[in-house]
């Protein structure tokens, strides 16, 4: 269980309207006024309703959901590119809707770093250039930048590019520039927005692997927006999903599949390969009791217990958590049960 010394950016009560009268929308929204009914009757547009979100230090938090649900929204307020109509952000102890615009530039240029879908990058600039860009705008010696865009270039991939154009490069090749140019400046905070989509799978499932990598040594907060499922439950360590604005469920990837808040969560999870993403500890019956089959990881997932259960089906496998202990074991009938879908999945997606 987390505490607060965990928690690096905490959400208080975030609400955004967009219109004219968004003062007035907002008591309406704060009385129970839905999306639709909003636009209707006040031509105001729900952004954000009533959001809560702790965001804990060097783990990588996944907001998704589809398309308005708000979730390109909320990570455009965490460095003030949108200001809410009402609420709090604070990093640290520091509430950054209080910051002076002064005190905002340099609490982006110092704490937040940003990835986004389109790239993003200077067409005129080399590749060493737009890595470095973010720390020559800091007024670092050439000499300085250029060794530490160098550094970065390298350990995204892309040693030997550092003369090229963006218009040069695929687009695979583009996106790791941009993700070099965040990690240049040695941000605590990486905002990743729908970073990978415009990526062809191939590509995007690389990137993805490259992410966990670096994050693996550098264990940076990472706020990641997908509305892709997989992506969510390969790289989240937990993932909130919205709709209509709303927080529907924040939860760690295991929890989310096998116990999803509601009927929305229940269609997004419908179609996934659960023998793929189900571990071990999330159906195992708990003891501390050696069986007589294999041991394996809490983190195992179910495919490969399959794997290693079809020789001996009739003995269960015995599940140690990552210091070693046993903690539970898995028999057929429970692998058989975790991987089967849900009977009730709910109804259709919406919104």
């Amino acid at each position: 269980m987390m505490n607060s010394k965990d928690i690096l950016i905490k959400v208080n009560e975030l609400y955004k309207i967009f219109g004219d009268d968004d003062k007035s929308a907002l008591n309406l929204v704060k009385n129970g006024m839905g999306k639709d009914e909003l636009l209707e009757k006040s031509n105001c547009v729900l952004g954000l309703n009533n959001i809560n979100l702790n965001i804990n230090r060097g783990k990588i938090q996944v907001v998704m959901g589809l398309s308005g649900s708000g979730k390109s929204t909320l990570i455009r307020h965490l460095n003030r590119l949108i200001e809410p109509t009402s609420g709090e952000i604070f990093f640290n102890d520091i509430n950054i809707l209080n910051l002076s615009q002064k005190e905002l530039i340099q609490f982006r240029q110092n704490n937040m770093s940003m990835v986004f879908q389109k790239f993003a990058l200077f067409p005129h600039k080399t590749v060493l250039q737009n890595v470095g860009y973010g720390l020559a705008i800091q007024n670092i010696s050439n000499d300085k930048w250029s060794e530490k865009a160098q550094k970065w270039i390298k350990r995204v991939g892309l040693d030997g590019y550092e003369t090229y154009y963006p218009g040069q490069l695929s687009g695979g090749m583009q996106q790791r520039v941009g993700l070099a140019r965040a990690l240049a400046t040695d941000a605590e905070i990486l905002l990743m927005d729908e970073a990978f989509s415009a990526l062809d799978p191939l590509i995007r499932s690389e990137m993805q692997n490259i992410l966990l990598d670096l994050q693996n040594e550098l264990h940076k907060t990472i706020i990641f927006i997908t509305h892709d499922l997989d992506e969510a439950l390969k790289i989240g360590d937990r993932i909130a999903i919205l709709r209509d604005g709303s927080m529907v469920q924040d939860s760690d990837p295991q929890e989310i599949i096998m116990n999803p808040a509601d009927e929305y969560v229940s269609d997004f999870i419908k179609d996934i390969n659960r023998a793929r993403v189900i571990q071990a500890k999330s159906i195992m019956t708990p003891t501390s009791i050696k069986s007589l089959g294999a041991t394996v990881k809490e983190d195992m997932v179910l495919e490969d217990i399959l794997q290693i259960m079809s020789d001996s089906p009739s003995k269960p496998v015995t599940i140690k958590n990552s210091k070693g202990k046993i903690i539970g074991k898995i028999e057929m009938v429970n692998l058989i049960e975790g991987m089967k879908r849900p009977k009730s999945l709910g109804t259709n997606i919406t919104g």
